[in-house]
């Protein structure tokens, strides 16, 4: 069984926007790493999902997926997103922005257009 990845510390959304590195380095190690990542792209579906109904519709996600972004991460094409769905989706946009292949994004890494993109799930 997988370990549930650790709660983020409450961040105010000028800090998000602020360091977002700052802001999701859970283990302060100066680098983000795929369940810290995952764990901020969890606290964020639920941030976007107000009626708690396990998943994203298009108006739900328009923040942060829109377009072919939307139907990539809808990997089902049932029109929605679920929280597994999100995840799976982070994790392809991780790998992306991790082109050295350590499994830590650093700051140049997430100042990088598929860093960026990326940090766009999150926050």
């Amino acid at each position: 069984m997988a370990q549930a990845a650790p709660d983020l510390p409450t961040r105010r959304p000028e800090e998000l926007q602020a360091d977002p590195l700052r802001a999701f380095d859970i283990d302060k190690d100066g680098t983000l790493d795929l369940a810290e990542v995952k764990s901020a792209a969890a606290a964020r579906f639920d941030q976007l999902n107000p009626d708690a109904d396990d998943s994203l519709d298009l108006h739900e996600a328009a923040p942060v997926l829109q377009g072919d972004a939307f139907r990539q991460a809808n990997a089902n094409g049932d029109g929605k997103i679920s929280k597994a769905e999100y995840l799976a989706y982070v994790e392809r946009m991780f790998t992306s922005a991790n082109p050295d292949k350590d499994g830590t994004l650093d700051r140049a890494e997430l100042a990088s257009p598929a860093g960026q993109a990326l940090l766009k799930l999150l926050r």
